[in-house]
C-alpha cells in the first residue's frame, strides 16, 4: 500500500479512495532535474527584491491606515470593520513572513530568517515553532506519521484518526466537514497557543527569549491601545473578530493546497517530483488569487522551488503543467470555491469513520447486503 486518493468533486478523481503501487507511476526520477534546469535557465529562481519592496509599502501603508481609522473612529462600533482589516493585514504579514522563511525574499539565509522570526512574532506567533512544523510537512506533504498537517488536532484527516475520536471531538468529527469553515474562527487562537507552548516547553528552542520578547512586546502594543480606547465589551468584541477573521484567512489560504489530495502511506517510495505534484492542488484565478492567497494559490510550483519568488511562480506553472502533461502525471488546479467543496467533502467522507456502525450508511449498506 503506497497511496490513497480521498473522494473528490465529479471529473477531478474517483469518489471512492484507491490504492496505487509505486510501479504504477510513469517513470519519472529525472522530472524534478529537468524542470529544475529548465526554471534556472528561465531566470525564475532569481529573486525579486522590487517587488517585495512594493509588498512592503502596501502592507506598511495598510497597517497606518487601520491605525488612523481606529483613532479616528473612538467608541464605536464600527470599530469591529477596522478589527476585520487588522486581520488582513496581519495575514498579508503572515504571508510575507512564510515566504521569508522560505528565503526567497533577502540575499542571505540568516537575514531572512531574522525577517521571518520578526514577522512572525509581529503577528502573535512562534517562528520555530512554525518552522519546523512547516519543514516536515514540505518534505513529506500528505504522508500519514510524517506531516504534522494532517495530524490530528480536532479534525481528522484520516479515516484512522477519526475511528479513535472520543466524547464531544468525536461528536465534532462525525460533521467535522461542515464544521470546519466555523472551527477556523478558532484557528488564529490555536496558532497562538501552539507557539507558546513550543516557546515555553523544556526542549531546547532556538531564539526561545528573543520570541517571547517579540510576542509579549506585540501584545503588550496591540492590547493597550484597545483597552485604553475602547470600553471592555468593545474591546473583547475587537479582539473576537480581530482573531476570528485571522484564523479564517488563513486557514481558508492554506487549505485548498492539500486537502482533499491523495495521502501518501508512510511507507511509501515515490520521487520527489510525483509526490510533491499529486499531493498538491492550484488555486485558479491568476494574479488576483495571487493576492488574496499570497502566492499559495501557485502551491504545486511552491513545493517543487520552496525559494522561488512569488511574482514567477504563474511562469513555472506553465513549465511544470506542460511537463506533467509529456509524464502523465496528474497535475491539479481548481477554482477556490471548487477546492472549498473537495475539501468539505473530504473531510465528511473521513468523519464518516467516527460514527457508531449503525449511523455509517457506508457500514448499513455492507450490512443490508450480507
Amino acid at each position: 500500500m503506497t497511496l490513497t486518493s480521498p473522494p473528490a468533486l465529479s471529473g477531478l478523481g474517483p469518489l471512492r479512495p484507491t490504492r496505487a503501487k509505486t510501479g504504477d507511476f510513469p517513470p519519472v526520477a529525472k522530472a524534478y532535474r529537468e524542470v529544475s534546469q529548465i526554471a534556472k535557465e528561465s531566470g525564475l529562481l532569481r529573486r525579486a527584491p522590487g517587488f517585495y519592496a512594493l509588498v512592503g509599502v502596501g502592507i506598511a501603508l495598510a497597517l497606518g491606515g487601520v491605525i488612523t481609522g481606529f483613532i479616528l473612529l473612538g467608541d464605536s462600533w464600527f470599530q469591529l470593520l477596522i478589527a476585520a482589516a487588522l486581520a488582513i493585514v496581519l495575514t498579508q504579514i503572515g504571508f510575507v513572513a512564510h515566504e521569508a522563511a522560505h528565503r526567497v525574499i533577502l540575499a542571505t539565509g540568516p537575514a531572512n530568517d531574522r525577517l521571518a522570526r520578526g514577522l512572525m512574532g509581529f503577528i502573535g506567533m512562534s517562528y520555530s515553532w512554525w518552522d519546523s512544523k512547516h519543514s516536515r510537512h514540505h518534505q513529506n506533504p500528505n504522508r500519514i506519521g510524517k506531516d504534522p498537517d494532517i495530524e490530528t488536532d480536532t479534525i481528522s484527516f484520516v479515516e484512522e484518526s477519526a475511528a479513535q475520536s472520543r466524547g464531544f471531538v468525536r461528536a465534532l468529527t462525525k460533521r467535522q466537514g461542515w464544521l470546519f469553515f466555523p472551527l477556523l474562527t478558532l484557528e488564529g487562537l490555536n496558532l497562538h497557543l501552539h507557539g507558546l507552548k513550543h516557546l515555553c516547553s523544556r526542549t531546547p528552542v532556538k531564539g526561545r527569549w528573543i520570541e517571547l520578547s517579540l510576542i509579549i512586546g506585540r501584545f503588550v502594543l496591540f492590547l493597550t491601545p484597545i483597552f485604553v480606547l475602547l470600553p471592555l465589551g468593545k474591546a473583547f468584541a475587537f479582539l473576537g473578530v480581530m482573531f476570528a477573521i485571522f484564523g479564517v484567512y488563513m486557514g481558508a489560504s492554506f487549505a485548498p493546497n492539500h486537502k482533499g489530495m491523495p495521502v501518501i502511506a508512510h511507507d511509501a517510495r515515490l520521487d520527489f517530483f510525483t509526490k510533491q505534484v499529486r499531493t498538491s492542488r492550484n488555486i485558479r484565478g491568476g494574479w488576483w488569487a495571487t493576492w488574496l492567497m499570497g502566492g499559495l494559490n501557485y502551491q504545486i510550483e511552491h513545493h517543487l522551488f520552496p525559494s522561488m519568488a512569488r511574482p514567477h511562480l504563474a511562469k513555472a506553472s506553465q513549465i511544470v503543467k506542460e511537463h506533467c502533461r509529456t509524464l502523465d502525471v496528474p497535475y491539479t488546479e481548481t477554482s477556490l470555491l471548487q477546492s472549498y467543496g473537495i475539501v468539505i467533502r473530504y473531510l465528511n467522507r473521513v468523519g464518516l469513520a467516527a460514527r457508531d456502525p449503525f449511523d455509517c450508511p457506508i457500514a448499513a449498506q455492507h450490512g443490508r447486503a450480507r
